[in-house]
């Protein structure tokens, strides 16, 4: 991690939006998405061993999809980058593929791009992104809301893992409810909830943790 980054974490422990300051930097922070978290997992092996794996999660909003591309990039002190397929073309693939590749050379510190709603992009902008993928220049982590098999180009989906977040439970919202209670990161234990306030909270959310 450099320094700009150490810094910006630390902000953003005092700062910054709620969700923010509360995301699981661990996998064992993480809440809900069980069925991807048991020891010997493809995706516990790819964070703690610090694989070049490109990952396509599909899942809802709210389920944890951004949280796993940071807890990913964080592995083995990779650099991470993010772009997000409503605003990005391929020019902008192309720079990021680009700065990785120097970094890589003067560093030896690999990248992680992650790409929010990647079935945004066309199949132009997704092909840019397969010879990096295909080397391991970068490792690729996208994020999608929609079915990867009708929206994601099939060599970059062949080459991906592709890993399937559910939407979170009431039990799994009612933990980070608490954790923004009480985590110093959150509130602190300066607030408090009562259970009929809890109750509405989460039915509002509708399984999404922001």
């Amino acid at each position: 991690m450099s320094l700009f980054d150490a810094g910006l974490e630390q902000a953003l422990a005092t700062s910054g939006p709620l969700a923010a300051r509360l995301r699981p930097r661990t996998l064992d922070e993480l809440v809900g998405q069980r069925h991807l978290l048991g020891a010997g997992s493809p995706l516990r092996r790819l964070v703690e061993g610090g694989g070049t794996t490109s990952v396509l999660l599909w899942g809802p909003p709210g389920s944890g999809k951004t949280t796993l591309a940071h807890i990913i990039s964080g592995s083995g002190g990779r650099r991470f980058r993010e772009l997000s397929a409503v605003t990005a073309g391929v020019k902008d693939v192309r720079a990021v593929i680009d700065q990785a590749r120097d970094t890589l050379a003067v560093s030896g510190v690999r990248t992680v791009l992650f790409i929010d709603e990647v079935h945004r992009f066309t199949r132009t902008q997704q092909d840019a992104l397969l010879p990096a993928v295909e080397n391991g220049l970068v490792t690729l982590v996208a994020a999608t809301t929609e079915n990867p098999f009708f929206s994601v180009v099939a060599p970059l989906l062949s080459r991906s893992l592709l890993l399937t977040l559910e939407p979170l439970t009431e039990d799994d919202l009612r933990v980070l409810v608490q954790r923004a209670l009480d985590d110093r990161r959150g509130y602190g234990g300066l607030l408090t909830m009562d259970t009929d306030a809890v109750t509405h909270l989460l039915r509002l959310a509708g399984g999404d943790a922001r």
